[in-house]
């Protein structure tokens, strides 16, 4: 799953190198607006003739994505870090098929650790019954719960919590590299 989502991350970051070089903010409104001129885009690439990529720059999705990533001054991630730092190594890399297939087994590893930043904690997962387990004759009754109990396993977790570190890291603003122009 992740080397799969490692490969189409690897294809945007090469397909969309330099997007944030046509993309021009327009602060005549109070809510300042986000403009990815297209056509500069294109050209530079020499590409105006090729129409996947025009189709896929007049999408609904792409302009989500100006929307959503367009602002100058935000958090990071590892899309951002390909399109302005990783360019020069993907266009060593191709034709060699041993350097893609590693760098998209680093970058399947950078996603997994994204998504599993404290890989101690496990989830155990319960099994499902199986069917008619209900009919069994030597289940026994669910036992009854003492409420003191409970107040005072929930008000131990409730300390613990109070004191553990938070759990989600708190996004980073900073200004997104452009990586380098388009050529």
């Amino acid at each position: 799953d992740k080397e799969i989502r490692a490969v189409f991350l690897r294809l945007f970051a090469q397909l969309l190198q330099g997007y944030r070089w046509c993309l021009h903010i327009i602060r005549i409104h109070p809510e300042p607006v986000i403009r990815f001129h297209k056509a500069a885009f294109l050209g530079q690439r020499g590409l105006t003739e090729d129409d996947f990529l025009t189709k896929v720059l007049e999408g609904m999705a792409f302009a989500g994505f100006v929307t959503e990533r367009g602002a100058p001054y935000r958090s990071i991630d590892l899309f951002d870090e390909l399109v302005a730092y990783e360019v020069k190594r993907m266009r060593a890399e191709e034709g060699n098929k041993q350097k893609i297939l590693r760098h998209i087994k680093e970058l399947a590893e950078k996603l997994y650790k994204n998504e599993n930043p404290y890989p101690a904690v496990t989830m155990h997962k319960v099994q499902k019954p199986t069917e008619g387990c209900h009919l069994r004759l030597h289940q026994k009754p669910f036992p009854r719960l003492d409420e003191g109990t409970v107040q005072w396993i929930i008000d131990q977790a409730t300390a613990k919590l109070q004191t553990a570190p938070p759990a989600v890291k708190a996004e980073k603003k900073c200004m997104v590299p452009s990586g380098p122009p388009i050529g």
